[in-house]
């Protein structure tokens, strides 16, 4: 009976819960799911990332290639993300070119990059005007249900924190750059940015970290990113329904306990892989 209500009148379904202080999964409005972290699982990366809330799964491979820097930035490297979403991870997703959603998550985590400054483009910089690095960031989705840009975020950081520039030098007499893999050593992570997303429901009611069915019948979104000072480095709001200040200032409070939560995650996981190392 159950699943035939949900099926046949699924936002009714979702309101006898909400009306309850209560979500279809258990869980309160306010609670995230389940998020765990696995640093440093595809050995052929620089650094990698795989991530779960819930069951939506994100892994962050990162791969550096060696470049000129631009005209206009002679002494700043790139960082260069790619949010994937293959049919595999949703039957909501076809093959061929990104979709929208896709490019709109590549384009978040890139905002994220810069507005946070995670790694300063300076860092990547070998020799002014002349070699730099670039840092492919590269961040496919395995299972989607809800969420992805928390979960991109968290992936991103944790490769980013996991990855290892090799040494290089410029020979004096070839002007040719030499890499010594041997020799690594990590990125500089200046600042620690994680996103927490909301959803609302029927204009009014505020839930945290929306599965995909929550996404699709919720009113508005809006995705808080906070670093490790509570500063704000993005607010995200892709249209729907206005938050009032107050609602706002609520989304912000709840990012910043959200933040300590996953650093002491991301710490925890990265001091056990480098202790089993």
């Amino acid at each position: 009976m159950a699943a035939g209500f949900k099926t046949a009148e699924p936002l009714e379904y979702h309101r006898s819960f909400l009306k309850e202080n209560c979500r279809p999964d258990g869980r309160e409005l306010v609670e995230f799911r389940t998020t765990t972290l696995n640093i440093g699982s595809i050995s052929t990366a620089e650094g990698s990332a795989l991530v779960k809330i819930g069951n939506t799964t994100v892994i962050c491979g990162i791969k550096m290639e060696l470049a000129n820097p631009s005209v206009e930035a002679p002494n700043k490297g790139y960082i260069v993300p790619n949010v994937d979403l293959p049919p595999l991870c949703s039957s909501g997703f076809r093959p061929g070119a990104p979709g929208e959603q896709a490019q709109a998550a590549s384009q978040f985590m890139a905002d994220i990059i810069e507005s946070s400054e995670v790694v300063k483009t300076e860092d990547l910089c070998i020799e002014r005007g002349k070699l730099c690095w670039v840092l492919y960031c590269d961040l496919m989705c395995l299972d989607y249900d809800g969420n992805l840009l928390d979960t991109c975020t968290i992936a991103l950081l944790a490769a980013l924190k996991n990855a290892q520039l090799p040494e290089v030098t410029v020979n004096a007499e070839t002007s040719l750059p030499e890499v010594d893999l041997k020799k690594r050593k990590p990125l500089q992570i200046h600042r620690h940015p994680v996103a927490s997303s909301f959803c609302v429901f029927d204009n009014s009611i505020l839930i945290v970290d929306p599965t995909g069915e929550e996404e699709r019948l919720s009113t508005a979104q809006l995705t808080v990113v906070t670093d490790e000072d509570g500063r704000l480095c993005s607010v995200h709001k892709p249209g729907g329904t206005s938050l009032s200040g107050e609602r706002l200032q609520e989304c912000i409070s709840r990012a910043q306990v959200r933040h300590r939560e996953i650093r002491k995650l991301i710490d925890k996981v990265a001091q056990s892989v480098t202790s089993g190392k």
